[in-house]
Order: C-alpha cells, then structure tokens, then sequence
C-alpha cells in the first residue's frame, strides 16, 4: 500500500540562514527532499528553528501523530550539513532525532522493549533500501507516581529514542532526504502505536506497540 499524504502545515522557516541563496547547493537540495516528502496520514509536521551550533547549516521539523484531539508520539528531526566534512558523522550530512510517546504499564514492563524500538528506526531504513552509517542512540523509558493532591492519576511512563546517523550522499552529493523522512515518520507512527504501511509492511519482522490515545489524565 502506498504512503498516504500527511500534513506540512505552512510554519516558519526551518533553514538557520539568513539568506537563503548563500546556503549550498547541496544542503538546499536536501532540505527540498524533504518538504517535498510524502507522510502518512495522521503526521502533522511542521518546520522549527533549528540549533546554531551543531553545524554550520542545520534545518529543523517537528511532527505528532495525531488521533482526533490526542497526539499519540511527538517528536523532532534535525539535518545538519558540514561541507567541510565531519570525522565524526564520516560524512557532510547527518540527521538527529528525538521521538517519545507514552506507555501502557504492561509494555513499559517488557525488558525487550529498547532493543525492539531501536529496530523500529533501522528497521524502517533498511525497509527503503537506505545506506546511512555511524547510527548511534540512546532508548529511555522514565516513570512517573503521584502521590497528594496528584494520587488519583495513574502512573505514567514515556519512551524516548534519541538517534542521529549520516545518510549517505547521492548525485551531486545530496542524500535521499525524503526517504529518511519517510523512514522516520514510520519510527514515529510505531512508537505511537500504529501498524506500520509501505516499505516496512514487506516482513521485516518489526512489531509495534498498542495504540494509545494520547498521554493519560487525571
């Protein structure tokens, strides 16, 4: 089944530039794949100001899973270009992340659960048949009890993935950046609940947990 169109609502600016034709060719093509992305339904994704000193050109979006009302994941995505190059990122292009949703109590129990969310991300990749190297994160579940005047909520616990990878540069040095959209919306939607569509519907084993409807109220 082929992706369904999402929602890139007309925000500010996500381009850390003053002025957009000093920025190189390369980097403004990669950040056209990515507005030019197709989402799936239920993504609204917006562009964000993006941090100054991680790189010297840097695009930012922020994006939820929306359910009606609730927003069931949230998250952010950063590219970042060095045209100079980076021994680090081994690469002039990389991408960071941070995603997170909440829990149900019974899945926050599985002790699986890191290694299956982190496979959701390389899962999604490899699934578009992308070549990105130096992938590194971290997976934090964090829980929460009330007690007081807070006792009648019910004990929360959020996942969060923080991730970054090089993706690996195509004609004229651009990556697939719509690709790693695509991708990373997939991670999102998982982690939200939602069954995965497209490229990763074709058997790579990758599971996703029980859609929620949004964080829990007291």
């Amino acid at each position: 089944m082929a992706a369904a169109q999402g929602r890139f609502s007309d925000g500010a600016d996500g381009m850390d530039s003053a002025e957009e034709s000093s920025v190189p060719l390369p980097f403004r093509r990669a950040v056209d794949g990515l507005r030019k992305a197709r989402l799936r339904t239920g993504i609204e994704i917006d562009p964000t100001k993006p941090p100054r000193k991680l790189a010297p050109h840097a695009y930012a979006l922020e994006a939820a899973v929306v359910d009606g009302e609730d927003d069931l994941a949230d998250g952010r995505l950063i590219l970042l270009h060095d045209p100079a190059g980076h021994d680090a990122w081994q690469g002039t292009f990389r991408l960071v992340t941070l995603v997170r949703a909440e829990l149900e109590q019974e899945m926050a129990a599985d002790p699986l659960l890191p290694e299956v969310s982190w496979s959701w991300l390389t899962g999604a990749l490899d699934a578009r048949g992308l070549t990105y190297g130096e992938a590194s994160g971290t997976v934090t579940m964090a829980s929460s009890h009330y007690f007081g005047g807070l006792a009648e909520r019910r004990p929360a616990t959020q996942i969060e993935i923080r991730a970054s990878w090089t993706p690996r540069e195509g004609v004229g040095g651009v990556p697939d950046t719509a690709a790693h959209l695509s991708a990373w919306c997939e991670l999102l939607c998982q982690i939200a609940g939602l069954p995965p569509v497209g490229p990763t519907d074709s058997g790579t084993g990758v599971v996703s947990l029980p859609q929620r409807r949004g964080p829990h109220h007291p």
